[in-house]
């Protein structure tokens, strides 16, 4: 047994349907389509912590500034 209960003589079949419908040549272009999009995905992810950290560090600086005390304070 295979992934799931499907054999690799079924998963080598299924792929050959695949490729004798589709094609190597669109096959591959679907490939290159798929890999770029999880390429910008990814690219999304990371500029979105990017842009939370920097928030999160300008809130953390802030508070930082508001809890010192002023020169009117300390005299």
């Amino acid at each position: 047994m295979g992934i799931g209960g499907i054999s690799i003589w079924q998963l080598l079949i299924i792929l050959a349907i695949v490729l004798l419908l589709f094609g190597t040549k669109r096959l591959k272009n679907l490939g290159g389509d798929l890999g770029g999009a999880i390429k910008g995905f990814k690219k999304a992810v990371s500029d979105e912590d990017a842009k939370a950290l920097d928030q999160q560090s300008a809130e953390n600086t802030a508070a930082e500034e508001e809890s010192k005390p002023s020169k009117e304070e300390v005299k």
